[in-house]
Parts: C-alpha cells; sequence; structure tokens
C-alpha cells in the first residue's frame, strides 16, 4: 500500500504549475508533466515520476479483496489530472484540485484498511526512504499515536545526511495568507513580516511547541530567519543575570529550540549588537555576539549551550550607535551579510542548517522560543521562518 500513497505523492507538484499538462501512464505506472506554453516544443521538458512499477498490480489485489472496481479508482485519478492540468493561480481553483487530491487518497485508505494484503502506513519519512528509495520529497500520509497524518517528508540530504527526515515545523512569513503562532506579535517593516515578543514589562519568551506524534528520532535539522531590533546583546551576562543559567528562563536575545521537559538544550539562535563596532557607551565588544572579535561573552557562555549556537547582528553601524528599529535589510543566521568583526560567527559550519545529533533516540516534543531579558520595546529578535526536521 505504501506505493499507493507515494503514486499520490506526485500530485501536489504541479498544483502551482499552471503551464504543465499532467497524464497518467497506467501502462508505465508514472505521473508526466510537459509544458503546454513552449513556443518551441522540441525543446520541451518532460518530467516522468515513478509511482512504483506495482502500482496497478497492488490496486487490483485489493480491489479483488474487496470486490470493488479497481476502473472506479482509475477513473478518479484521471480526473484528478485533468483539473490539475487547468490549474489557474486562484485560490478556489487550487483549493478545489487539493480537496480531490485527497478524496482519493481517503479512498486508497479505505481499500487498505480493508486489506489484510499489506503492511501498515508508515510511521516516519525514514521508513518510507528505507523501502522505496527513489521517493521524492512530498507530502505523506503517516500512522501516528493518534491516528494518521499528513506529514511533508524532505527525500534529499540534508545536515549531511541522506534523506527520511520528517518534518515538524514549518512557518514562512513571505506568505501573506500566514499568520503569526498563538501568542506572538506581528512584525511588519520593511517589506518584512515576522513574529515576536508581545509587550513586556521586563524580560520574557514566547513559545511554540511541535509534538513529533510518536515519531522517534536521534536527530534535529533545521533553520530559522530572524531580524534584530533594536538593543539585543545575544548571552550578555550582566543584564538579566538570573536567567543567564537557566534554560527555563530569558537566557538569550534571540531564539532557544530544545526538546521535551524538562528542556534539554537543542539549538540557540543568538542576536549581537554590533557587527561592525564596539557599543560607543561601553568600548569592550561585551554586548556582541559570542563569536565575535574581542567579544568577551565567549567566556561566560552558557554551559548547556556549548557550541550548539550561530549568532548574528543586523546593526551595519560603524559607530557604535543603535537605533530602535527592526533591522530588515539583513535577515540573521545565514551566513550573508556580515559585518567586520563578524567573520568568524559567519563561518559556522552548516549555516543556515543546523544540526544536533542527539545521544539517544526520542519521541520529545520540540519547542521553539523567543526571549529576550529586556522589555520588548528595547529589544526583541522577532522570526520570519523556521523549518525543523527529525529522524
Amino acid at each position: 500500500m505504501l506505493s499507493l500513497i507515494l503514486a499520490i505523492a506526485c500530485l501536489p507538484q504541479f498544483i502551482s504549475s499552471s503551464n504543465l499538462a499532467l497524464t497518467f501512464d497506467a501502462a508505465n505506472s508514472t505521473c508526466t508533466a510537459a509544458c503546454t506554453t513552449c513556443s518551441d516544443t522540441s525543446s520541451t521538458n518532460t518530467n516522468h515520476y515513478n509511482t512504483d512499477n506495482g502500482l496497478l498490480n497492488e490496486l487490483l489485489n485489493v480491489t479483488r479483496n474487496n470486490g470493488q472496481d479497481i476502473q472506479e479508482i482509475k477513473q478518479k485519478m484521471d480526473g484528478i489530472i485533468s483539473s490539475l492540468s487547468h490549474i489557474k493561480e486562484t485560490a478556489t481553483t487550487n483549493a478545489g484540485a487539493i480537496n480531490d487530491i485527497l478524496l482519493l487518497v481517503e479512498d486508497l485508505i479505505m481499500l487498505h484498511n480493508d486489506s489484510s494484503s499489506f503492511s501498515p502506513i508508515p510511521t516516519s519519512c525514514q521508513e518510507i526512504k528505507n523501502k522505496q528509495p527513489n521517493s521524492p520529497s512530498g507530502v505523506y500520509l503517516l500512522g501516528t499515536n493518534g491516528g494518521t497524518k499528513y506529514v511533508y517528508c524532505n527525500m534529499e540530504e540534508l545536515c549531511g545526511s541522506g534523506g527520511g527526515w520528517t518534518r515538524l515545523a514549518y512557518l514562512d512569513m513571505t506568505d501573506a495568507t500566514e499568520n503569526c503562532p498563538s501568542g506572538f506579535k506581528l512584525y511588519q517593516s520593511g517589506g518584512v513580516r515576522a513574529c515576536g515578543r508581545t509587550a513586556s514589562s521586563g524580560g520574557s519568551c514566547v513559545s511554540v511547541q511541535f509534538p513529533s506524534n510518536g515519531i522517534s528520532y536521534s536527530q534535529v535539522c533545521g533553520r530559522v530567519v530572524g531580524y534584530q531590533y533594536a538593543s539585543t546583546d545575544a548571552v550578555d551576562s550582566t543584564i538579566g543575570t538570573s536567567a543567564h543559567n537557566d534554560i527555563n528562563s530569558y537566557y538569550v536575545d534571540g531564539v532557544s529550540i530544545t526538546r521535551g521537559s524538562p528542556r534539554q538544550h537543542i539549538w540557540t539562535l543568538m542576536t549581537g549588537l554590533h557587527e561592525a563596532s564596539y557599543y560607543y557607551l561601553v568600548n569592550n565588544g561585551h554586548y556582541n555576539c559570542p563569536c565575535s572579535q574581542g567579544s568577551p561573552q565567549n567566556s561566560t557562555l552558557q554551559s548547556f549551550i556549548g557550541n550548539d549556537y550561530f549568532c548574528e547582528s543586523g546593526n551595519p553601524a560603524t559607530d557604535g550607535s543603535i537605533q530602535f528599529v527592526l533591522y530588515a535589510s539583513d535577515p540573521l543566521w545565514d551566513g550573508k551579510g556580515c559585518g567586520s568583526l563578524e567573520n568568524p560567527c559567519c563561518a559556522a559550519p552548516g549555516l543556515p542548517w543546523f544540526n544536533k545529533i542527539l545521544n539517544t533516540t526520542t519521541t520529545d516534543y520540540l519547542e521553539l522560543r523567543v526571549c529576550s531579558d529586556q522589555t520588548a520595546d528595547n529589544e526583541d529578535t522577532p522570526i520570519s521562518l523556521y523549518e525543523i526536521y527529525v529522524k
């Protein structure tokens, strides 16, 4: 039954491609996409997505077991492909096509549930990758501890490890239809939409959790894009001293990623004050990133962080000044746009992806917190994107 799910996984790739015509070749079990607006058809690229040579045989076997007509399922698939071939870029049409796909998947699941001929629905993207090594990245149906769930699987190499990554968390605020997680404040400036802390009377964190749905993992791979607001100072120990060594508190100006309860550290993404100068009132760099040249923060870096952090500033001032604005021109933790003091920070291995290999296998939930040790109108690190995988 796994290959039936894989067959459906190839269809959503074409939802936003209104210039593609799709056909389903039952004999060869392939989805084919061809350009319909190319002036030179001789150079038209045609892509084939193999859905498994045993697909129709499996469908036929299940149909025999259940007394259902395989032609009915094939007609539904043909209808969906026809619909996808004529998609225009409107929300209504896209929603209708997606709904058709989900209805077909439900039909296939019903066939699966009524049959004892096939193994259970896979419980992780790694299991799919192991059984079907050529599976493409896409949305798959996984069995979870609460039933079934549609999950995005990245089947390509990430963080130096082969495919089979299960995505637990995703947010992209460049999509105007996306909203901030509950409890976060929306920032909008310079074309940037980002999510940060709400008003506070002092240091605080705002949090969002991502359940694993019973998926076991021993690695975490992800990336986060954030922006500096005003006077962030990374993990300076002279401000908010009571919270500095407490993983449950606002120990960082930036983002904390942990797992489970009690919290166990995965990664910290810090926001320093300056990238090319020292603060003009205290000219020793202790508000800059611990990896920044001349910063004393490295000597007071928390032991639970160790080397598992990225740090960057978005403030380009060379005179030590700060502005109470969102520094929207320099996204953080991407290894780009680094000032003269931050070259070591922006040479951190793996950027923009962080990778934590655990010393155990777990099903812990993940938690992402945006924190600062002073009021939100004085400093913040709103985030515009996060993407976190486990395997």
